[in-house]
């Protein structure tokens, strides 16, 4: 049990470095060690199925300078927090057996805070098929490899999500968790880095739990295609308004 609360104060001590020093963000009298308080998250199904309608009519290509920017800066910030948890103790290694290689949030935590060991299931295996219109900014490698296998720019930002918001803030795997795991995720990077975040992040979970596909059991059902456009401001803005501070009854 020590093993498994030092892994995740070193996962918030890392975050809160990250925060306060890599972004040149200060939180006044804060402590160091928390800069990500956690949040209750008030769940909206129509929401929800906004982004996945959103997410299916778009084009499978519409980017623009500004985009690519945002992708840019979210594959500089997932390269930095890869090196900070190497550094710190943790593995970040491909999964390359049958299956997804954790059976829910639980097992993912309870592993991770046990070994420092994080098994990343590969892009292809785990994710939608990239568009056709040309090369997805986080298909590219990313020059780490481990084991002979080199990750791709996705696979890096999948392992920052699975540390910073499903093991160190213990969010689960459902479409509440997922949100609020991307939530933390998204206060690792600066917020020219949202646009790509949240097409990534909850416009492709919107799309899974809700999208065209929603009636097929979850372990049959298919991932979205992978493209590259940006949500309208909105979007993000009804995102925010999501989240509660945990100790707020409303």
């Amino acid at each position: 049990m020590a093993d498994r609360d030092r892994a995740c104060r070193d996962l918030r001590r890392l975050a809160a470095y990250h925060v306060t020093v890599e972004l040149g963000e200060r939180h006044g009298s804060r402590s160091r060690e928390a800069p990500l308080e956690r949040a209750r998250i008030v769940l909206d199904e129509d929401f929800c199925r906004e982004v996945a309608a959103y997410y299916q009519r778009a084009p499978r290509r519409r980017e623009s300078p500004e985009l690519l920017r945002s992708y840019e800066i979210l594959k500089k910030n997932n390269l930095l927090l890869y090196r900070s948890v190497r550094a710190a103790g943790f593995a970040v290694e491909p999964w390359r057996g049958d299956g997804p290689p954790y059976r829910d949030s639980r097992d993912l935590r309870e592993r991770v805070t046990a070994t420092r060991r994080l098994r990343v299931l590969a892009t292809a295996a785990a994710h939608g098929p990239p568009s056709d219109t040309g090369p997805h900014p986080l298909r590219e490698p990313s020059g780490v490899r481990v084991r002979r296998y080199e990750f791709l720019h996705n696979d890096l930002f999948r392992a920052v999500h699975d540390l910073f918001g499903h093991v160190m803030a213990g969010y689960g795997f459902g479409p509440a968790g997922e949100l609020a795991a991307t939530r933390v995720q998204g206060r690792l990077y600066p917020a020219e880095a949202w646009p790509a975040l949240f097409t990534e992040q909850i416009g492709q979970t919107c799309w899974f739990f809700y999208g065209p596909h929603r009636s097929v059991p979850a372990p049959r059902r298919p991932y979205p295609e992978q493209k590259v456009f940006a949500f309208p401001d909105s979007f993000l803005d009804a995102f925010a308004g999501l989240f509660r501070p945990e100790e707020d009854p409303g």
